[in-house]
């Protein structure tokens, strides 16, 4: 299947939609601000209280006269440009696929090597997250707003989380009997120069560098990264930026006072942070993109987050293991005391958290109400930064393709480290009110992930979607769930070139991400959480229709809590959402009759954690029968605060082939 790397299939289609949206834009643009002139968030009402009450009206009276005026005349051309833009829109494609070139541009992409499937298995790290970007206007409605410069925050945010170090501690502890469990620990510290850093131990093996160079890292790889690898607690096959610290916990002693400062003096150790690629000049006119003492959402601040332990350096010299050993259960129990973003219960099989960042080495991302254009451009720039592979400005325009009429896209966007082998999209036909207005549907994807000796390709699906948001509209989700299950299958059989007797493909797993408008504890939706999507996909926060597990928590937020101070930071927000009573006061909770749709401040005893409308799903079926897929790790993510109403989510798969190295 060949990609599109561009909406139209020649240069003179493209020159012509240019210049027709160049003639609708001016309109647009006025139209645009005229609404949103009268739909003020509440951060703006916060600034405006000390001014005199005459002054905000004062500016409305002044400037819609002169915007109406300007709309006024910038209507004829916009008629005249909508009247070549729409059948223009027969001949677009419903996907712009875009691959870095120069892949120096990017910090992630240059650090994976190929999966050859000769170890253990191997990890991948999926992300969902709904960031709200559609025309100021509109996107005032849920409270936020600058629309332009967010996309550019979000994009920063997301690719600064994803390329940071990756630490895994293993414990073996003779008061312990259980099997150790992978703790994975988030290691960031500004950078400065090197006779800053100071040396923590050399008794830790060093699979691949440490440093964290923020945005302007290139590859992390180092002679130490290629030494071999053997032993227990090693890095599975192809796994990026991971340090492996064995710690036998045989020592009991405790640390000297200079020990101690040493070890919390790490997290400030380093000189002055980096700039960012950027300047903040824009970014800084919104209360979203207000860096903080301590805000752990860009990792150019100079305090880490709570969830940030040091930033540890190996050394060549020689350190008594028992002193390593004792330091290190020292941050450990520093930690375990300052956070508790990781809580695994006794029946559960994996890790799971409330984190103020982005996973490290974050292999795929799925993106949804990425509506507006221009702010799509710009998030796409972003993310380059570190994923190599992108497909946006996904689905159709004008009355083609679908029942009625478009006039934004689906709003889907994708990321990968991994090269695209095959896309498809669809359009859900069924769409009702002013979700009918959008292309919403679902964007199907094939990866390649890596090659085994035999020269037989691995490959993951991946599928992205958005249902339909209005409340009560259980029937037309239902229907859009069937409709997703059949293009899946169809997109499968299309893209696979495999037969039973000769598979010349070998699929390591197959992923849904999306916002699915309905949670699985509200009673209004027990149709969609009793389809039988559930059956064949296995939701890692579900126990069953009706019932989340106890860690499971909503991901979408009160929009009126947006700026307060408690919440506004990605520390601050996972710091509240880490309380039953934070989770109550700021997130929305299922619908019930018996009480009011608005949650904000409500103590009362409510069923569930919040309403988890963004969803990540797998399933075990189709895959290669002699591998086993396992979820690892389960995140909802914190560090998108002030930018957007719903909570990111990810989670780490683990592929395991059986095989030993």
């Amino acid at each position: 299947m060949v990609l599109y790397t561009s909406p139209f299939p020649n240069s003179f289609l493209s020159v012509l939609h240019s210049f027709s949206w160049g003639l609708i834009f001016p309109c647009y643009w006025l139209a645009d601000r005229l609404v949103a002139s009268f739909v003020p968030t509440t951060y703006e009402k916060r600034q405006r209280a000390d001014d005199p009450c005459y002054f905000h009206a004062l500016c409305i009276i002044i400037t819609t006269p002169i915007y109406l005026a300007l709309l006024v005349a910038s209507l004829p051309f916009a008629l005249i440009g909508f009247l070549l833009w729409s059948p223009l829109q027969s001949a677009r494609r419903p996907y712009i696929y875009s691959r870095l070139q120069d892949k120096n541009h990017a910090n992630g992409a240059t650090l994976l090597t190929e999966w050859k499937a000769a170890g253990n298995g191997k990890s991948f790290c999926f992300g969902s997250a709904n960031v709200c970007l559609l025309p100021d206007s509109l996107a005032r409605f849920n409270n936020v707003f600058n629309t332009q410069a967010r996309a550019k925050e979000i994009g920063r945010r997301i690719r600064n989380g994803a390329s940071r170090p990756q630490i895994k501690i293993y414990i073996d502890s003779p008061t312990n009997t259980s099997i150790s469990a992978a703790s994975f620990s988030s290691l960031v510290s500004p950078q400065g120069g090197d006779s800053t850093n100071r040396t923590v131990n050399a008794g830790m093996k060093r699979t691949t560098s440490m440093e964290y160079k923020g945005d302007n890292s290139g590859s992390n790889n180092s002679e130490d990264s290629r030494e071999d690898k053997g032993g227990p607690g090693e890095p599975n096959e192809g796994e990026e930026n991971t340090c492996i610290v064995r710690i036998n916990g045989e020592d009991n002693g405790h640390m000297s006072d200079t020990e101690t400062d040493t070890v919390n003096g790490q997290a400030h150790a380093s000189g002055p942070a980096e700039p960012s690629l950027e300047g903040d000049a824009e970014i800084s006119k919104t209360p979203n993109h207000k860096q903080k003492e301590g805000d752990s959402g860009s990792l150019d601040s100079y305090s880490a987050s709570r969830e940030s332990l040091v930033k540890v350096r190996v050394g060549d010299g020689t350190v008594d293991q028992s002193t390593v050993n004792n330091k290190l259960l020292y941050k450990a129990s520093i930690m375990k005391k300052t956070s508790v973003r990781k809580k695994k219960h006794t029946d559960e099989t994996f890790d799971h958290e409330i984190s103020a960042f982005f996973p490290a080495n974050l292999d795929f991302l799925c993106l949804q109400e990425v509506f507006d254009k221009r702010a799509a451009e710009k998030l796409k720039e972003q993310l380059h930064h570190y994923f190599e592979y992108i497909v946006y400005d996904v689905g159709v325009y004008s009355c083609h393709g679908c029942c009625s009429f478009k006039f934004v896209n689906s709003g889907l966007l994708f990321a990968s480290r991994y090269p695209v082998m095959d896309a498809a999209y669809h359009c859900y036909p069924n769409g009702r009110g002013t979700d009918s207005l959008a292309s919403k549907g679902a964007l199907f994807l094939k990866v390649q992930v890596g090659s085994t000796p035999q020269d037989q390709r691995i490959v993951g699906y991946i599928s992205c979607t958005h249902l339909q948001a209005i409340a009560g509209d259980t029937t037309v989700r239902c229907e859009q769930l069937d409709m997703l299950q059949d293009w899946l299958s169809e997109f499968r059989k299309s893209t696979s070139s495999s037969s039973t007797a000769n598979p010349e493909e070998l699929v390591a797993f197959d992923v849904i991400c999306g916002d699915l408008n309905f949670d699985n504890c509200s009673s209004e939706d027990k149709l969609e959480q009793q389809h039988s999507l559930f059956t064949h996909y296995k939701d890692p926060c579900r126990i069953g229709p009706g019932e989340d597990k106890p860690w499971a928590i909503g991901t979408l937020l009160d929009p009126e809590g947006l700026y307060d101070d408690e919440v506004c930071t990605p520390d601050n927000l996972q710091k509240v959402l880490e309380s039953e009573e934070g989770r109550k006061g700021y997130l929305v909770y299922p619908t019930s009759k018996n009480h009011s749709s608005s949650q904000k401040g409500r103590k009362a005893s409510l069923k569930g954690n919040g309403r988890r409308i963004d969803y990540m799903l797998y399933t075990e079926e189709g895959l290669y029968l002699e591998w086993k897929v396992e979820v690892e790790e389960f995140s909802f993510i914190t560090q998108l605060a002030g930018l957007t109403d719903h909570l990111p989510v990810a989670m780490r798969l683990m592929v395991s082939t059986g095989e030993d190295d």
